[in-house]
């Protein structure tokens, strides 16, 4: 008796339509973990991301590196960022090697003394290990409030330098500061609105046959660029989709990375359908794929 073939193995989010809103740079995690399950991918980044418009107060602070006791990275952006002008600024010291090297003169080590190293979550360790940095705390959870809870009692006293973009949430700094640290704040990039991505992301969200069932969203950037580029007139045709009135094939489902992204969702007047469990691209992938189970 011959055995039968097996059937292939079934993929959870085949014929889900999944919108892709991060950088274009960042979008191939997220897509490739999407697509190995089965889900059809629309990448329109909702976020881009620019140099700052001066770098004289990130300079000054990598020149003094070693006077800190601490460095906040909160962003795989705000890691690549701060070593790309690390390569670029005065000595040409690379700060992999500087970070490794206990007795270095170096400007950028100021002695040999280098700051002990928060990151906000695993990507952005990863990010900052790659370069051959140690990363000392990793918070429980992936937000600025669990970044707070794991250092505020080591930083008393303390000189604390925090990389960031430009315009982020003054949670980290006024926390530290309340427990007695001494905070500086760095802008080390900025994050803009795409505007080619306005045409196509209108189209994308109008054809009922190529609308995206999901729309995810990975910071609270991406859920004010998205306003943006949809524009209130827009938003206002897609609210009985986003809120899940008429035909079921045709809601939208807002899924969110965390619950900092969920507050600004709501701030907006969007649902949160879908919350990651685990702050991180995996943990939204698995949301996704939850809310589609049979």
């Amino acid at each position: 008796m011959s055995k039968k073939t097996k059937s292939p193995t079934h993929q959870p989010l085949s014929g889900i339509r999944v919108l892709v809103g991060r950088a274009r740079h960042q979008a191939g995690a997220l897509s490739s973990e999407l697509r190995r399950r089965g889900a059809e991918v629309i990448e329109i980044p909702f976020i881009e991301i620019r140099k700052p418009s001066s770098f004289k107060l990130l300079d000054a602070a990598l020149r003094n590196l070693g006077s800190y006791d601490w460095l906040i990275l909160t962003s795989v952006n705000g890691v690549e960022a701060m070593w790309d002008r690390m390569r670029k600024i005065r000595e040409g010291h690379d700060f992999s090697r500087v970070t490794r090297t206990s007795n270095s003169n170096s400007a950028l080590a100021a002695g040999g003394k280098l700051p002990r190293i928060a990151a906000i979550g695993p990507a952005t360790r990863r990010a900052i290990e790659e370069r051959g940095a140690r990363v000392h705390v990793v918070p429980k959870e992936y937000v600025a409030e669990s970044v707070v809870r794991s250092l505020q009692n080591k930083v008393k006293g303390k000189r604390v330098l925090l990389v960031r973009a430009k315009v982020a949430r003054d949670v980290i700094p006024r926390q530290l500061r309340k427990v007695g640290a001494h905070v500086d704040v760095v802008e080390a990039y900025e994050t803009v609105v795409p505007q080619p991505s306005r045409a196509r992301l209108r189209a994308a969200l109008k054809d009922l046959k190529k609308r995206p069932h999901v729309v995810t969203f990975t910071s609270s950037s991406t859920v004010r660029n998205f306003v943006n580029l949809v524009g209130f007139r827009g938003a206002v045709e897609l609210l009985p989709a986003i809120r899940g009135r008429g035909r079921p094939r045709h809601t939208i489902l807002m899924a969110s990375i965390g619950p900092v992204t969920s507050s600004t969702l709501r701030e907006h007047g969007l649902p949160v359908d879908i919350a990651a469990k685990e702050f991180t691209i995996p943990g939204l992938v698995a949301a996704i794929e939850l809310a589609f189970a049979p």
